[in-house]
């Protein structure tokens, strides 16, 4: 076995994904690390933002989808209402105590300038932060990592899932861990004859040694901290399947492992194009888990909640119309969602033009009326404390235009 392909076979055992081009370490070398916290959920397959945040107001929405438009908040599975014109699915009822103490905010019409409708490439964009461009080599929160003032830790960024996704590959180290109970179960480097055996070998090594070093530590402080999870949450209680089991782990490592600051989930099965469903269905039930994983990671987050921002976001949205079959097909504009103990919340923003006939995007979905990284730019800037020339280094092809958005409070 070569040399580079132990390492990345470590790596994978390892949970952990250890670049080996020379700039690999280069953000090791600044100043202290800030308490703010970024994590980012990705939807895959394109959630259906009209049915998420729903236009209520505009009598519109009722006749473009005449089975599946949700029902207004006094009837049966009727939407929750947020302003008196949109209202929120009513599977997402978990986090309307968010909404209530403004800690939640949506910006409705967003999403990639790229008007792609193949969900390999908006996503390829999402990640790279570059719409239209293939050949990015790096994601935006690989660039975003390196960008942050203070010391680089392996264990800086952490992605929860089977493999390290786009939005995380890059120069910059950041590790990757199992969903669900698989990510605190000893990997073979834990069986300590084997672990000093390739330690013995790698240790030493002039070329690879601190790679080696530098990857088996950020092993043992994932492990150490997931392990903890036992003791402190529900006193030792199982916690529910799924993507609230997979927060509420995150909640604990973040508290235990004070080094990560960025966190990335990517969650499939939002595809909808048959059954979709209104108030309950299909959506409902991928909705439902979304929410109480997202109200958990927010409760077992504690005080840190204060310094942390949680981004929603989807590759592009769903046609205005429903189909046939009771479903939505490929869209363009969508809602990000984002939360946290410092964003202004309890309002929809961005420039919201309706659901008219005559307003719609190709006359079939909404536009696209915020670029999604004019959001995550704005995140950076106010809440990661990036400079201009960071900002640029990760976003580069984002227009130079004001915004107007006020998500963050400081």
């Amino acid at each position: 076995m070569q040399r580079r392909d132990f390492l990345n076979a470590f790596a994978a055992g390892a949970g952990l994904t250890i670049p080996l081009g020379r700039h690999a370490w280069a953000a090791t070398a600044r100043g202290g690390v800030t308490g703010r916290k970024l994590v980012v959920v990705m939807l895959r397959g394109a959630v259906d933002g009209l049915n998420v945040v729903a236009p209520l107001g505009d009598a519109n929405y009722a006749v473009l989808r005449p089975t599946i438009a949700l029902a207004a908040p006094d009837k049966e599975h009727g939407a929750l209402d947020l302003d008196g014109y949109f209202a929120l699915h009513p599977a997402l009822a978990p986090l309307m105590p968010l909404w209530g103490e403004k800690k939640l905010a949506f910006v409705h019409a967003s999403g990639s300038p790229d008007a792609t409708r193949s969900h390999f490439d908006a996503q390829d964009y999402m990640e790279s932060a570059t719409p239209g461009v293939k050949s990015t080599p790096d994601g935006w929160m690989n660039r975003l990592l390196a960008a942050l003032p203070g010391t680089s830790t392996p264990t800086r960024a952490v992605s929860v899932g089977p493999t390290m996704p786009r939005i995380l590959s890059g120069q910059a180290a950041a590790i990757n861990i199992a969903n669900g109970a698989a990510a605190g179960k000893p990997g073979p480097l834990d069986r300590p004859v084997l672990a000093a055996a390739f330690d013995q070998l790698y240790l030493g090594h002039e070329r690879f040694g601190k790679v080696y070093q530098d990857g088996r530590e950020a092993h043992k402080e994932v492990m150490a901290a997931t392990m903890a999870e036992a003791v402190v949450a529900d006193g030792g209680a199982p916690l529910p399947y799924g993507f609230p089991d997979d927060a509420a782990r995150l909640a604990v490592l973040m508290r235990n492992e004070p080094n990560v600051q960025l966190a990335f989930f990517a969650l499939g099965g939002w595809d909808t194009h048959a059954g979709q469903g209104a108030g309950t269905g299909q959506l409902a039930n991928r909705l439902a888990p979304l929410a109480q994983g997202l109200a958990l990671l927010a409760q077992r987050l504690g005080p840190m909640f204060d310094d942390t921002v949680i981004v929603v976001m989807s590759e592009f949205g769903r046609t205005a119309r429903e189909n046939g079959n009771g479903g939505t097909d490929h869209g363009h504009g969508n809602a990000m969602w984002v939360l946290g103990g410092g964003v202004a919340g309890g309002k929809v923003l961005g420039d919201w033009q309706g659901v008219g006939d005559g307003q719609l995007n190709e006359g079939r979905d909404l536009p696209v009326t915020t670029d999604f990284r004019t959001v995550l730019a704005h995140i950076a800037e106010r809440h990661l404390r990036l400079g201009d020339r960071q900002l640029a280094q990760v976003f580069p092809r984002m227009p130079a235009t004001p915004s107007g958005l006020r998500l963050l409070r400081a």
